[in-house]
Protein backbone atom coordinates (compact mmCIF):
# COMPACT_ATOMS: atom_id res chain seq x y z
CA UNK A 1 0.00 0.00 0.00
CA UNK A 2 2.91 2.45 0.52
CA UNK A 3 4.43 1.82 -2.55
CA UNK A 4 0.96 3.29 -4.29
CA UNK A 5 0.97 5.81 -1.95
CA UNK A 6 4.45 6.80 -3.04
CA UNK A 7 3.61 6.05 -6.59
CA UNK A 8 0.59 8.33 -6.83
CA UNK A 9 2.78 11.12 -5.31
CA UNK A 10 5.39 10.57 -7.86
CA UNK A 11 2.60 10.66 -10.47
CA UNK A 12 1.02 14.02 -9.63
CA UNK A 13 4.58 16.26 -8.40
CA UNK A 14 6.59 14.58 -11.80
CA UNK A 15 3.61 14.76 -14.31
CA UNK A 16 1.04 16.71 -13.44
CA UNK A 17 2.20 19.34 -11.46
CA UNK A 18 5.26 20.35 -14.01
CA UNK A 19 2.44 20.33 -17.04
CA UNK A 20 0.94 23.82 -15.79
CA UNK A 21 -2.08 22.09 -13.63
CA UNK A 22 -2.56 24.53 -10.69
CA UNK A 23 -6.47 23.52 -9.53
CA UNK A 24 -5.89 22.53 -6.41
CA UNK A 25 -9.00 20.55 -6.24
CA UNK A 26 -7.52 18.58 -9.42
CA UNK A 27 -4.46 17.55 -7.24
CA UNK A 28 -6.50 16.90 -4.03
CA UNK A 29 -8.46 14.34 -6.07
CA UNK A 30 -5.51 12.44 -7.60
CA UNK A 31 -3.40 12.50 -4.39
CA UNK A 32 -7.02 11.20 -2.70
CA UNK A 33 -7.88 8.66 -5.40
CA UNK A 34 -6.06 5.25 -5.49
CA UNK A 35 -5.98 4.84 -9.52
CA UNK A 36 -4.94 1.26 -9.06
CA UNK A 37 -8.51 0.83 -7.63
CA UNK A 38 -9.15 1.18 -11.65
CA UNK A 39 -6.51 -1.22 -13.11
CA UNK A 40 -6.65 -4.99 -13.39
CA UNK A 41 -4.74 -6.59 -10.47
CA UNK A 42 -2.09 -7.94 -12.90
CA UNK A 43 -1.38 -4.26 -14.10
CA UNK A 44 -1.24 -2.67 -11.06
CA UNK A 45 1.96 -2.23 -10.77
CA UNK A 46 2.08 0.16 -13.84
CA UNK A 47 -1.06 2.29 -12.52
CA UNK A 48 1.20 5.38 -12.11
CA UNK A 49 2.93 5.74 -15.25
CA UNK A 50 2.71 8.32 -17.77
CA UNK A 51 1.12 5.60 -20.39
CA UNK A 52 -2.58 5.01 -21.63
CA UNK A 53 -3.20 2.14 -19.41
CA UNK A 54 -5.12 -0.57 -21.32
CA UNK A 55 -7.78 -2.22 -19.01
CA UNK A 56 -9.89 -3.80 -21.29
CA UNK A 57 -10.87 -7.33 -20.36
CA UNK A 58 -9.63 -10.70 -22.24
CA UNK A 59 -10.99 -10.86 -25.67
CA UNK A 60 -12.92 -7.23 -25.72
CA UNK A 61 -12.32 -4.07 -27.39
CA UNK A 62 -8.87 -2.52 -25.90
CA UNK A 63 -10.08 0.43 -23.81
CA UNK A 64 -7.93 2.86 -21.49
CA UNK A 65 -7.69 5.06 -19.23
CA UNK A 66 -5.45 7.77 -20.58
CA UNK A 67 -2.01 9.13 -19.21
CA UNK A 68 -2.91 11.28 -15.87
CA UNK A 69 -0.86 14.79 -17.55
CA UNK A 70 -3.24 15.10 -20.33
CA UNK A 71 -6.53 13.75 -18.25
CA UNK A 72 -5.29 16.87 -15.90
CA UNK A 73 -5.10 19.18 -18.27
CA UNK A 74 -8.37 18.41 -20.14
CA UNK A 75 -10.00 18.75 -16.48
CA UNK A 76 -8.83 21.69 -15.63
CA UNK A 77 -9.51 23.29 -19.16
CA UNK A 78 -13.19 22.51 -18.67
CA UNK A 79 -13.37 24.77 -15.43
CA UNK A 80 -15.58 22.68 -13.80
CA UNK A 81 -17.88 24.45 -10.82
CA UNK A 82 -19.15 22.40 -8.08
CA UNK A 83 -23.24 23.04 -9.41
CA UNK A 84 -21.79 21.52 -12.99
CA UNK A 85 -23.68 18.53 -14.75
CA UNK A 86 -20.95 16.66 -16.16
CA UNK A 87 -20.98 14.04 -18.79
CA UNK A 88 -17.80 11.47 -19.04
CA UNK A 89 -17.45 9.73 -22.57
CA UNK A 90 -15.48 6.63 -22.73
CA UNK A 91 -15.21 6.39 -18.64
CA UNK A 92 -13.08 2.47 -19.21
CA UNK A 93 -13.31 1.19 -15.57
CA UNK A 94 -14.27 5.08 -14.19
CA UNK A 95 -11.66 6.64 -13.03
CA UNK A 96 -12.09 9.80 -14.38
CA UNK A 97 -15.75 10.29 -13.44
CA UNK A 98 -14.65 9.34 -9.50
CA UNK A 99 -12.29 12.38 -10.17
CA UNK A 100 -14.92 14.79 -11.09
CA UNK A 101 -17.34 13.94 -8.82
CA UNK A 102 -15.06 14.83 -6.18
CA UNK A 103 -15.67 19.01 -7.41
CA UNK A 104 -18.56 18.50 -9.72
CA UNK A 105 -22.50 18.25 -8.62
CA UNK A 106 -23.32 15.57 -10.88
CA UNK A 107 -21.66 12.93 -13.21
CA UNK A 108 -22.75 10.90 -15.69
CA UNK A 109 -20.26 8.68 -17.12
CA UNK A 110 -20.86 6.33 -20.29
CA UNK A 111 -19.21 3.21 -21.95
CA UNK A 112 -19.50 1.09 -24.84
CA UNK A 113 -18.39 -1.84 -23.31
CA UNK A 114 -21.69 -3.13 -21.34
CA UNK A 115 -19.07 -5.30 -19.37
CA UNK A 116 -16.85 -2.64 -18.36
CA UNK A 117 -19.43 -0.07 -17.88
CA UNK A 118 -20.96 -2.70 -14.90
CA UNK A 119 -17.52 -2.90 -13.32
CA UNK A 120 -16.75 0.97 -13.43
CA UNK A 121 -19.99 1.03 -11.56
CA UNK A 122 -19.08 -1.59 -8.99
CA UNK A 123 -15.83 0.10 -8.82
CA UNK A 124 -17.45 3.44 -7.94
CA UNK A 125 -20.08 1.70 -5.30
CA UNK A 126 -17.04 1.10 -3.32
CA UNK A 127 -16.00 4.75 -2.94
CA UNK A 128 -19.52 5.88 -2.23
CA UNK A 129 -19.94 8.04 -5.21
CA UNK A 130 -23.74 7.71 -5.60
CA UNK A 131 -23.88 10.79 -7.55
CA UNK A 132 -21.93 8.94 -10.74
CA UNK A 133 -24.39 7.21 -13.06
CA UNK A 134 -22.86 4.80 -15.24
CA UNK A 135 -24.30 4.19 -18.70
CA UNK A 136 -23.71 1.43 -21.64
CA UNK A 137 -23.82 3.49 -24.58
CA UNK A 138 -21.55 3.85 -27.68
CA UNK A 139 -19.26 7.18 -27.05
CA UNK A 140 -21.27 8.76 -30.64
CA UNK A 141 -24.43 9.19 -28.81
CA UNK A 142 -23.87 10.37 -25.39
CA UNK A 143 -26.29 10.16 -22.80
CA UNK A 144 -29.26 12.54 -23.60
CA UNK A 145 -31.50 11.03 -20.90
CA UNK A 146 -29.29 13.60 -18.48
CA UNK A 147 -28.56 16.61 -20.95
CA UNK A 148 -27.95 19.32 -21.39
CA UNK A 149 -24.56 18.86 -19.84
CA UNK A 150 -22.70 22.07 -18.24
CA UNK A 151 -19.10 20.13 -19.51
CA UNK A 152 -18.57 16.70 -22.00
CA UNK A 153 -14.87 15.27 -21.09
CA UNK A 154 -13.95 12.64 -23.73
CA UNK A 155 -11.46 9.77 -22.10
CA UNK A 156 -9.71 9.27 -25.98
CA UNK A 157 -9.45 10.63 -29.58
CA UNK A 158 -12.23 11.34 -31.78
CA UNK A 159 -11.15 11.48 -35.40
CA UNK A 160 -14.75 12.83 -36.49
CA UNK A 161 -17.16 15.53 -35.33
CA UNK A 162 -18.86 14.55 -32.09
CA UNK A 163 -22.29 16.12 -33.65
CA UNK A 164 -24.68 14.12 -31.05
CA UNK A 165 -22.35 15.53 -27.92
CA UNK A 166 -22.32 18.64 -29.17
CA UNK A 167 -26.17 18.89 -29.01
CA UNK A 168 -26.29 17.59 -25.38
CA UNK A 169 -24.00 20.58 -24.23
CA UNK A 170 -26.46 23.38 -22.63
CA UNK A 171 -25.62 27.15 -22.74
CA UNK A 172 -22.40 28.18 -21.94
CA UNK A 173 -21.06 24.15 -21.88
CA UNK A 174 -17.82 23.15 -22.74
CA UNK A 175 -16.90 19.97 -24.17
CA UNK A 176 -12.89 19.08 -23.88
CA UNK A 177 -11.74 15.68 -25.63
CA UNK A 178 -8.34 15.34 -28.02
CA UNK A 179 -9.51 15.33 -31.63
CA UNK A 180 -7.49 13.55 -34.29
CA UNK A 181 -8.82 14.56 -37.41
CA UNK A 182 -5.35 15.63 -38.59
CA UNK A 183 -1.83 15.44 -37.51
CA UNK A 184 -0.55 16.50 -34.94
CA UNK A 185 -3.86 15.68 -32.45
CA UNK A 186 -4.69 18.16 -30.64
CA UNK A 187 -6.76 18.88 -27.12
CA UNK A 188 -9.85 20.92 -28.28
CA UNK A 189 -11.68 22.96 -25.97
CA UNK A 190 -15.30 23.34 -27.94
CA UNK A 191 -17.72 25.98 -26.37
CA UNK A 192 -21.31 26.37 -27.10
CA UNK A 193 -22.66 29.90 -27.36
CA UNK A 194 -26.06 30.68 -28.14
CA UNK A 195 -26.83 28.54 -31.16
CA UNK A 196 -23.06 28.14 -31.94
CA UNK A 197 -19.67 26.21 -31.12
CA UNK A 198 -16.62 27.77 -30.96
CA UNK A 199 -13.31 25.71 -30.96
CA UNK A 200 -9.81 26.26 -29.24
CA UNK A 201 -6.55 24.38 -29.35
CA UNK A 202 -5.01 23.68 -26.06
CA UNK A 203 -2.01 21.23 -26.28
CA UNK A 204 -0.94 18.44 -28.92
CA UNK A 205 -1.72 14.80 -27.13
CA UNK A 206 -1.61 11.49 -28.68
CA UNK A 207 -4.14 9.28 -26.82
CA UNK A 208 -6.28 6.07 -28.16
CA UNK A 209 -9.36 6.31 -30.03
CA UNK A 210 -12.57 5.94 -29.06
CA UNK A 211 -14.39 2.98 -30.28
CA UNK A 212 -17.46 4.46 -32.11
CA UNK A 213 -15.60 7.88 -32.74
CA UNK A 214 -13.52 6.45 -35.94
CA UNK A 215 -12.83 7.90 -39.30
CA UNK A 216 -15.04 5.79 -41.60
CA UNK A 217 -13.40 3.29 -43.89
CA UNK A 218 -12.28 4.55 -47.15
CA UNK A 219 -13.81 2.98 -50.32
CA UNK A 220 -11.15 0.86 -52.03
CA UNK A 221 -11.92 0.13 -55.69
Amino acid sequence: MSDFLTARRKMVDGQVRPSDVTDNRIIDAMLALPREAFVPENQRALAYLDIDLNVSQSGAPKRYLIKPMVLAKMIQAAEIKCTDNVLVVGCATGYTAALVAKFAGRVTATESDSALAAKASGILATFGLGQVTVVAAAASDGAPANAPYDVIIMEGATEVVPEQLYRQLGPDGRLVGVFAMSRPQRATLITHSHADFGDRPLFDASVPVLPGLERPAAFVF
